[in-house]
């Protein structure tokens, strides 16, 4: 039978790819966005009002210095995470990552979405000349050009009977629209976490943005259980990975959350990630159930966590926290 032998999680902001001479144009695009939540309590707040309620010392986390130092922490923390996969490398790589509004839309919207077909496009992030420089400048990092991407469709089929075995009722997908490429979740992890690897993938789309039907904290903890059990009654010899791609918490960073969530994923606490507040797990802090999905999965390996680096770059608060990870 397959095993999972590794669990892999990385951040894939654009601020990744941002210089942080250049941090500040994707600020003062924070002062205009509608999706800015508290790290208190969830609610929903405009940038002044965010800031009227920020504390003080955020002032001092963005300075060029400390910029330079965490861009420089999270490019370490992205090879770390390439080497990982590169020295392990498994046979097959399941992607657990969200869509946001880049294949799936309100016409359909499932919680989860197993993507199954036997290869998978991969496009460039398509940015017009007339984009803001912030969304030119992080574009290049979700590929440079048009490739197909294999993908596992056996053990594809596999995931969603078991999964349908294991009361948990998810959607499948054979194709993509003509022409379409698979996300920018899915992107990210091709182009510099793979680094081209004919590894062959299995995308899972999890819901984690849109209301009203995200999946809870515990379900998606859940959800990695199931996919261990399906992973390990494959008739296969195949070694399997898994890897988390988002988060963690974003556009405004909360510390405490993301820390509490990471050292449960350190100690295999199932209970404190599964109640892990959801009124807190909005917009982009949303994208860490993609963690506790190879969080559940992999709870049986111990878990590395090469670096947390938040990413201030308004007085705000707002800005990226960014993880990066292995289980083995």
């Amino acid at each position: 039978m397959a095993k999972l032998v590794l669990g892999l999680g990385t951040s894939h902001s654009p601020q990744l790819n941002t210089p942080p001479e250049k941090w500040h144009l994707r600020a003062e695009g924070d002062t205009r966005r509608t999706n800015l939540f508290s790290p208190r309590d969830g609610t929903l707040l405009t940038y002044e009002e965010l800031l009227a309620q920020a504390d003080s010392y955020i002032v001092k986390e963005i300075t060029p210095e400390k910029m330079q130092a965490r861009h420089d922490a999270n490019q370490r923390g992205i090879a770390k995470v390439a080497e990982t996969f590169a020295a392990e490398t498994p046979d097959v790589l399941i992607m657990v990552g969200d869509d946001q509004d880049e294949i799936i839309h309100n016409d359909n919207m499932p919680a989860i979405c197993v993507y199954w077909g036997d290869s998978v496009l991969g496009k460039p992030r398509e940015v017009s000349d007339q984009a803001p420089e912030a969304a030119r400048v992080a574009a290049w990092a979700y590929g440079h050009e048009e490739k197909r991407y294999p993908v596992e469709a056996g053990l594809g089929r596999h995931l969603i009977e078991s999964f349908i075995d294991q009361d948990f009722d998810v959607a499948h997908s054979r194709y993509l629209v003509e022409g379409q490429g698979i996300g920018h979740a899915f992107g990210f992890v091709y182009n510099r976490i793979m680094n081209g690897s004919a590894v062959p993938t299995i995308p899972i789309m999890l819901n984690t943005y849109f209301p009203p039907n995200q999946p809870t904290p515990k379900r998606c903890y859940e959800l990695g259980r199931a996919l261990r059990n399906a992973v390990e009654s494959w008739d296969s010899n195949a070694r399997v990975g898994i890897i988390a791609s988002g988060g963690l918490s974003h556009f405004v960073v909360d510390e405490e959350l993301d820390r509490r969530g990471l050292k449960a994923m350190r100690e295999n606490d199932a209970d404190t990630l599964s109640a892990l507040p959801r009124e807190r797990l909005n917009a982009g802090t949303s994208e860490t159930r993609n963690w506790l999905v190879v969080s559940g999965a992999a709870e049986e390996l111990d878990m590395d966590l090469f670096d947390y680096v938040p990413c201030y770059r308004s007085p705000a608060g707002t800005g990226c926290a960014m993880a990066f990870a292995k289980w083995s």
